[in-house]
């Protein structure tokens, strides 16, 4: 993230709220950038989804089903930005087509699902994670609705049996389940699942097993499991309000491989044992993060694009504090907004660049307060803190080419430009083949009748005017009693104008009158 032109001293990260983004009528609830973050989804209270142009602030498109009026919980951008998944409080998912605006599929869940994600892996995904309020994580086919539970324990075994349950009422029914968290790794083949037991399990959600367990210290419920954008870093969000971050030991691809060759390397009878000991070679413990001294609750953790920073917002009532530690641990920022209750954060993928959502359902937009530095575009420039008398001196301006010091130039002026070569960027992982949608191209709508309205309004003054005995109305007078049923446009010209415009208020020109 401009790495060579970032003052050392300074931190790359937001500092104050720059824009904001709202509805006239419409309240937002949660917001995703697409890959590149040209544009941003934003989910709202009654159904729609609003996708901004990031770059002109302007909204590109709406989304909004007319079967659903629910609150949207979530919403998730494809890998290449073509469809969008939307997860809504009244149980259902919507997958739909960003470019043409039109629904590709609903499915009605039997739980009201709080975050749904599709398969990262693929161009155009028809496999989602969704996370119930209070059901387990499961996976479903966008394609045939079908959906299946992934497992969130591991059973103690025995003797070969299976353990009672510890999680039952007298009456023998279960409790229900806590909310439970899981993402997919960076390329969709494995899924992570954080309990209400302080567990990880890595789970191949193709056959539906676990492979490895992670087991947390302190053993309190995961709120967030999360990962950083180019796969090497895992986020948790404990109930003991500590953040934590994992670096992950697996390969970015061919995980699932990696998996099965190290639990060959493992001999321990034990099954539980053995899932721990594979899950000690896939996840080590980095760094964590909490606040000792008010030992707060956090909501909505997450990574800055590059990975370097960690980024949680406050979960206390009215408060709308942005939390901002380096990858040490160093808490490096604390952003603080309006008196209203933060419920969801962004980060910029490739920019310097939060945006925060407010209970009000507002999209705030913080940014890096920039300084100028003119020293560090011309090494010999001095900054002055106040002026000073300059003394030229006498031979300041005398021509000696003696004892210039002319520096040649190392750069052969007859090699060839390059033009064509695409330097690497942090996208290095995407399919140059596929095309990539990073824009949607504007499609205004004019406001005829407005436009009429107004004209007519500012033609009846005009007639009014010239009745009144206007200088501009002498001349014309009988021309215009003949031509009553004409249109406002010849009534304009009958005037002696000679130039028209209909965007704006009137001008004189002349002799004539025109539109400005």
């Amino acid at each position: 993230m401009n790495v060579p032109i970032i003052d050392p001293l300074q931190g790359d990260f937001p500092e104050v709220i720059d824009e904001f983004l709202a509805l006239e009528n419409g309240v937002m609830k949660c917001v995703a950038f697409n890959r590149r973050g040209m544009l941003l989804a934003a989910g709202c209270a009654d159904g729609r989804c609003i996708i901004w142009d990031f770059e002109t602030r302007v909204v590109a498109k709406q989304l909004q089903d007319k079967d659903c009026a629910a609150a949207i919980t979530s919403v998730c951008w494809s890998k290449y930005g073509h469809r969008i998944l939307v997860s809504a409080a009244d149980k259902s998912l919507t997958l739909w087509d960003v470019a043409s605006g039109e629904k590709i599929t609903r499915i009605i869940l039997q739980q009201t699902p709080l975050q749904a994600r599709l398969d990262p892996g693929s161009a155009a995904p028809s496999i989602c994670l969704a996370c119930p309020l209070s059901s387990a994580p499961m996976i479903v086919d966008l394609n045939t609705g079908s959906t299946t539970l992934l497992p969130v324990t591991v059973p103690d075994l025995e003797d070969g049996a299976l353990a009672p349950s510890r999680n039952k009422l007298a009456d023998g029914v279960s409790p229900p389940l806590t909310p439970t968290a899981a993402c997919f790794n960076k390329y969709g083949d494995l899924v992570y699942v954080g309990n209400s037991k302080g567990e990880i399990l890595i789970v191949d959600h193709k056959i539906n097993q676990v492979l490895a367990v992670v087991p947390i210290s302190g053993g309190a419920v995961i709120k967030n499991i999360v990962f950083s954008r180019n796969g090497q870093y895992l986020l948790t969000n404990s109930n003991d309000r500590t953040i934590r971050i994992y670096e992950n030991l697996l390969p970015l691809k061919g995980g699932l491989r990696s998996l099965d060759d190290l639990k060959k390397t493992i001999d321990e009878p034990d099954v539980v044992e053995k899932m721990k000991g594979v899950g000690s070679k896939c996840l080590i413990l980095f760094r964590e993060f909490q606040d000792s001294i008010t030992k707060m609750h956090w909501k909505a953790p997450c990574f800055s694009g590059d990975g370097e920073w960690v980024i949680s917002g406050s979960a206390s009532k009215g408060e709308h504090k942005i939390y901002i530690w380096d990858r040490l641990g160093r808490l490096v920022k604390i952003l603080d907004g309006p008196k209203e209750a933060l419920i969801d954060l962004a980060w910029h993928p490739v920019h310097p660049v939060i945006v925060s959502v407010s209970l009000g359902g507002v999209v705030y937009i913080w940014s890096k307060e920039y300084t100028e530095n003119w020293s560090a575009f011309a090494p010999d420039f001095k900054e002055l803190e106040e002026n000073e008398e300059y003394v030229e001196r006498e031979d300041e301006f005398d021509l000696n080419p003696r004892d210039e010091k002319v520096k040649e130039s190392d750069v052969d002026e007859d090699d060839e430009i390059d033009i064509m070569t695409m330097d690497n960027d942090d996208f290095s992982d995407s399919d140059m083949s596929h095309e990539e949608l990073c824009y949607l191209p504007a499609s205004p709508c004019p406001d005829i009748p407005e436009h009429q309205d107004k004209f007519v309004g500012i033609s009846s003054k005009l007639l009014d005017s010239n009745h009144s005995g206007s200088p501009f109305s002498e001349a014309g007078q009988d021309d215009q009693a003949m031509n009553r049923a004409t249109s406002p446009l010849e009534d304009f010209r009958s005037l002696g104008g000679s130039s028209l415009c209909l965007e704006e208020g009137l001008c004189f020109l002349g002799n004539g009158l025109a539109m400005k």
